[in-house]
């Protein structure tokens, strides 16, 4: 029998699981980053030398985003059918299977079957985007920013070391004989194998199921976890969470070719783009404290601040390399602050039946919204310059802050007074 199949929530210390499953969602985001940071690396070079044209580099990234925005909403809905557990390790374990078909790609040159494995891989990148959910299945309005900020927290260290394994994976790869650049992937194989092993032996119980147990009772521990349904609030946090990711990447992924238009060096881009994902992950414990501590909305207006100052600045600035590496850090505060608020907010906003198909739905959205403004990031580029991308990107900002009296309709109590809430 599944050892989730009956879950007694009174047979648990709620404080001692929630702990040990942020340590294991922890672990397994430093694993799925590690696994994704070197695939990014080399994504682009890979598609380059498959196909055998350069213009053609980039579809490996938006491959990915695709395969991530796929399957978000089929994740969230195993989740809802059978718990985080086979939904999480699904999602990794498809992702491998993208991984050996971008390995033999490489080594047949062929580029459809390497579009086809990032696609897959991007399966990998979903399950990673839901674990930050998974922190929170159980968390009360007192811990749930910063149960979600550690989990999200935690990538950065795979982020930073997976592009370092580059150079020992070629090696490795040249001893045993694989194709040229595919090296690397052995060690992406491994962190998916060890985190697919790592949900499937160590998320117990279930978070999710034991939260849909603790739905179905009463008293305090069910108060502090679950809360009434308020669709408007979610509505808004959706929106709040995928704007935010659409203003970062679509300025973030115009930079590097701004900065090599101004005469950039390769190693000062990839200094920018270091401190923008430092700026992304590094502290996002901090905004999700004080998401706990001062409200959802007012930390998702706080990175709406950060957004200004960071278009502004790169705007202003823009023949500046220092004024735009600035920029790039303030826009990955800015990121992180309102994704881990509004993250945090979509969950507390939805009942336990709606929650995961939302989250989907979010995640979803992120992504679809991330690859629209990636590609139309480019034609304003080419059309306006820079500080016109700026510009524009801040018109989004301003939109999420007009509309955060939505996100304050019916507040829960924790954003009134910092109690924990005990109705919607």
């Amino acid at each position: 029998m599944n050892a989730d199949a009956v879950i007694d929530p009174g047979a648990f210390d709620l404080g001692a699981v929630r702990r040990r499953t942020l340590w294991v969602l922890s672990i397994g985001q430093v694993l799925g980053g590690l696994a994704f940071g070197a695939t990014v690396s080399l994504g682009a070079l890979l598609a380059a030398r498959v196909s055998g044209s350069d213009s053609l580099s980039g579809l490996s990234t938006a491959a990915m985003t695709l395969g991530a925005a796929l399957a978000a909403v089929p994740l969230a809905r195993l989740a809802r059918a059978r718990g985080r557990r086979p939904s999480l390790s699904t999602g990794m374990l498809v992702a491998l299977v993208g991984v050996v078909l971008v390995v033999l790609s490489g080594g047949v040159m062929s580029f459809p079957l390497l579009i086809a494995g990032f696609v897959l891989i991007g399966s990998g990148q979903a399950a990673n985007l839901q674990s930050r959910f998974a922190a929170v299945d159980l968390a009360t309005d007192r811990t749930r920013g910063r149960d979600l900020s550690v989990v999200v927290w935690a990538t950065t260290i795979g982020a930073v070391l997976g592009p370092n394994l580059v150079g020992p994976g070629e090696a490795l790869g040249e001893v045993i004989g694989m194709p040229r650049l595919t090296g690397p992937f052995l060690f992406t194989v491994v962190a998916q194998l060890l985190a697919i092993g790592l949900y499937l032996s160590a998320l117990r119980p279930d978070p999710l199921r034991l939260a849909d147990r603790i739905a179905t009772g009463v008293g305090a521990v069910k108060s502090a976890v679950i809360h009434a349904d308020r669709p408007r609030v979610a509505r808004y946090a959706i929106f709040a969470t995928a704007a935010a990711h659409g203003v970062m990447v679509s300025v973030m992924a115009m930079t590097p070719i701004h900065l090599m238009g101004e005469g950039a060096t390769i190693e000062i881009v990839g200094l920018t783009v270091s401190l923008h994902i430092l700026g992304m992950y590094g502290l996002s414990p901090v905004f999700g404290i004080l998401a706990d501590r001062i409200g959802r909305v007012t930390t998702i207006l706080l990175g709406q601040v950060l957004f200004v100052g960071a278009l502004v600045t790169a705007a202003l600035g823009q023949m500046s390399t220092l004024a735009v590496t600035v920029g790039l850090i303030m826009l990955g505060l800015g990121w992180s602050a309102s994704t881990v608020a509004g993250s945090a907010l979509l969950t507390e906003a939805s009942s336990e039946v709606l929650r995961t198909r939302r989250q989907g739905r979010s995640d979803l959205a992120m992504n679809l919204v991330g690859s629209i403004g990636a590609i139309l990031a480019g034609v304003i580029l080419t059309r306006i310059g820079y500080a016109g991308l700026a510009w524009c990107a801040l018109a989004i900002v301003v939109v999420v802050a007009a509309l955060s009296p939505f996100g304050r309709h019916a507040r829960s109590d924790v954003e009134a007074s910092g109690a924990p809430s005990t109705s919607a």
